[in-house]
């Protein structure tokens, strides 16, 4: 039997798919992720079907699709206790098992299978006596009377600045340095997983002034703008405003801020991949690189995430082989894949069977030249979160895309081929009528073979009041807690 591999897992948070060198982009430079991706697989149709935080990372650590998991959109606060998680079943299978950085949990420090968690969760505090480390470990090393916040710049605005951190002290750093901890720690008897979860580039745009510098004087791209989105130019003074007219030189800075935190990502990955070389270890990891879900940045004057829309939906998935597996290296794979896909890709590259819970599939037959049958397309949503309206549904299998949005009934299909931008909505053109009709009925069957109320099975039935931020599915996991006498 061959040993097992070892396996990490690479998170961004708030990473647009199209936000890697490989993948084209023209001016973003990710030269060790590229390098990883050209020594094994490629996956530019990546898609986070609930495109916001909670509900994307519960994804990604149950290998669950978000109907089974119960949640539909930003639901945080409730605690779960899902039956298998990829730590859970690592762990029991005899992995070292270890998070680092951005999880997202709740309570924050429930293990869900890992041996230990070191974490940076930003500015939350769920309990009064939860400190993440990262705080702490600033706390204790600042070398001035200063705050990590305070360039001011908030968790969700679309100002951007360099940080005013000393680069070693800056969360990105911290956490590649963690991830390089435990490789120096870990039980050198057993294989290992890590989880190494960067809370970048997710606002604030605030990357060191040497990557900031990288971009801020080169013209960055334009925004997209679609025959669609004059409904979100409105004009607002809020710095964390989610739809805004923002001047060309706020979408610039923010871009190049953006790029410039993805680069410093990119580059301290490349201190990790460094250590594993050196350790030894390099050679017998699997490696998979993502991130829960994309950001707008402008695009149709929106900021942020839990949009359909490719900024928004569309993320980075790649991955680097162990070295005496055989398969080809540098593979583009046009079939579509959803965070889901991680869980069984990770247990069957270890030889754990897969639990019956996980929706997701495994990709590693796909990557054989023969490949097999996938998946022909994947359904998404979310939830109402800025505004009543904005609640979605979409199904896509990354050329076509069609929306729907169950508040206002309205629709919407881009061509991706034709305009990656999604800036012409197609739905009314009769040359494309019968692709509208395809798409719509796809969706109809996915939310029909679930009980949902937004469909008889033959047409979809918009509602008034809020979508479901959590399906029925999601009291199967809750953790119900009964206060004291």
């Amino acid at each position: 039997m061959a040993p097992q591999p070892n396996l990490i897992l690479i998170t961004t948070d708030q990473q647009r798919g199209d936000c890697l060198g490989c993948d084209g982009h023209p001016m973003v430079e990710t030269p060790y992720l590229d390098w990883l991706a050209s020594r094994g697989a490629r996956f530019p149709h990546a898609y986070s079907a609930v495109p916001s935080c909670i509900a994307a990372r519960s994804i990604l650590l149950t290998g669950m699709d978000q109907w089974n998991l119960g949640q539909l959109g930003y639901v945080g606060g409730k605690e779960y206790d899902f039956p298998h998680t990829l730590p859970g079943e690592l762990a029991k299978a005899g992995y070292h098992t270890q998070g680092v950085g951005k999880m997202h949990f709740y309570p924050q420090r429930k293990l869900h299978g890992f041996h230990n968690l070191v974490l940076d969760e930003s500015s939350r505090r769920e309990g009064h006596n939860f400190i993440s480390d990262y705080r702490l470990y600033f706390e204790e090393h600042k070398e001035g009377a200063y705050g990590y916040r305070d360039h001011s710049i908030d968790w969700n605005s679309w100002m951007a600045r360099p940080t005013h951190l000393p680069e070693h002290l800056h969360p990105t750093y911290w956490t590649a340095a963690e991830g390089i901890s435990f490789l120096h720690r870990r039980d050198p008897t057993k294989p290992f997983f890590l989880w190494l979860s960067f809370a970048r580039p997710h606002s604030p745009y605030d990357p060191p002034q040497v990557y900031y510098d990288q971009y801020i004087h080169r013209e960055t791209p334009e925004p997209y703008c679609g025959d669609w989105s004059e409904c979100h130019a409105v004009d607002s003074a809020d710095p964390n405003a989610w739809r805004r007219c923002s001047s060309p030189e706020e979408i610039h800075r923010a871009r190049a801020a953006y790029y410039g935190s993805i680069s410093f990502i990119d580059h301290q990955i490349g201190r990790v991949l460094d250590v594993l070389r050196r350790l030894g270890l390099f050679h017998s990891t699997l490696i998979a690189f993502t991130s829960d879900h994309g950001d707008m940045l402008g695009d149709h004057y929106l900021w942020r995430k839990t949009y359909a829309y490719e900024g928004s939906a569309r993320v980075p998935f790649l991955m680097s082989f162990p070295s005496d597996w055989s398969l080809p290296r540098g593979q583009v794979r046009e079939d579509v894949v959803e965070l889901r896909d991680i869980m069984p890709t990770f247990l069957a590259a270890a030889g754990i069977p897969i639990p019956d819970t996980v929706d997701g599939g495994n990709l590693i037959p796909l990557l054989h030249e023969n490949g097999e049958e996938w998946r022909d397309y994947v359904h998404g949503e979310h939830s109402t979160c800025y505004s009543a309206e904005q609640g979605m549904q979409y199904v896509t299998d990354g050329r076509e895309k069609y929306i729907w949005f169950p508040h206002t009934g309205q629709e919407q299909f881009f061509d991706l081929q034709a305009d990656p931008g999604e800036t012409r909505n197609l739905v009314q053109e009769p040359v494309y009528e019968d692709k509208v009709t395809t798409w719509r009925q796809r969706l109809i069957r996915e939310l029909a073979k679930r009980g949902d109320h937004w469909t008889d099975g033959q047409s979809l039935h918009p509602l008034s009041g809020p979508a479901m931020g959590l399906g029925p599915n999601h009291t199967r996991w809750l953790v119900e807690r009964k206060g004291s006498a």
